[in-house]
């Protein structure tokens, strides 16, 4: 009888093991979409909104005269864990630290905390989804994901300074390609720069808006606060940081 190539089972075998093999990855990504249910589940996302600052701004703004370390401290803890669990307020909050702590400390503070918290979210889907986009995906999604690779950087840049995604969507898309930790990071640190020190701004002087919606009887959104001039800014800032890529891509030495 003639025997079976032991070769021919290596990649079903290598499937079998795959498969049998515990899913530990998925435990951090599980646990953000659970802490994001109950979050949600227990009205949490109601304190991320101008509606709350608007009503507790005097006790907020006690707190923090009272508390000069800790308030700072405590607010960062909140945003980096709102932004680790994918809660949509990143911009809310930003106003909320312009607010309370001015535009360049509570910049800083912001910084730090989307930075921490963005990579936090960013470990945690790459430990669950990483490289099954190219597994699963045709040829046309591979070469997407070939070129966001070699262009990371460049192309995380542009997706940070550009006002058009959501953070948390930014956070976890490049989490299905294979893009490097310290990539990941300085993009962000640097991208967010312009976003944060402008939504910043803005919620400095976000009291009389407040005031202004409560004489008219209305909540404050973040649209009361975003002039088209800070749009065009944020546009204008995203289309630099496009060409820069465009340029390196073009004028980049060919490997010979």
């Amino acid at each position: 009888m003639a025997k079976i190539p032991a070769a021919s089972s290596s990649k079903d075998g290598d499937i079998g093991s795959r498969h049998g093999k515990k899913p530990w990855h998925l435990v951090p990504l599980a646990v953000i979409v659970v802490g994001l249910g109950l979050g949600y589940a227990l009205g949490w996302h109601r304190y991320l909104t101008l509606d709350y600052l608007g009503h507790s701004r005097e006790m907020l703004n006690g707190f923090v005269s009272a508390h000069h370390v800790l308030a700072p401290l405590g607010f960062m803890v909140i945003y980096a864990a709102a932004v680790a669990f994918a809660f949509p307020a990143a911009s809310i909050l930003t106003i909320f630290a312009g607010f309370l702590f001015g535009w360049l400390v509570g910049g800083l503070c912001t910084v730090v905390a989307a930075t921490v918290g963005a990579t936090a979210l960013f470990l945690a889907a790459r430990s669950a989804l990483g490289g099954c986009l190219k597994e699963r995906a045709g040829p046309a999604v591979a070469k997407l994901a070939a070129g966001f690779e070699n262009n990371a950087f460049s192309y995380l840049l542009v997706l940070r300074i550009a006002p058009f995604f959501p953070f948390f969507v930014v956070n976890i898309a490049p989490a299905l390609f294979n893009v490097r930790l310290k990539t990941f990071v300085t993009a962000t640190l640097i991208g967010i720069l312009p976003g944060t020190f402008a939504y910043a701004w803005l919620g400095q002087g976000v009291d009389s808006v407040l005031v202004a919606a409560e004489t008219a009887g209305r909540d404050a959104t973040v649209s009361d606060l975003v002039t088209p001039e800070i749009t065009i800014a944020f546009v204008a800032l995203a289309l630099v940081a496009a060409l820069a890529t465009i340029v390196r891509k073009v004028w980049a030495p060919r490997e010979t």
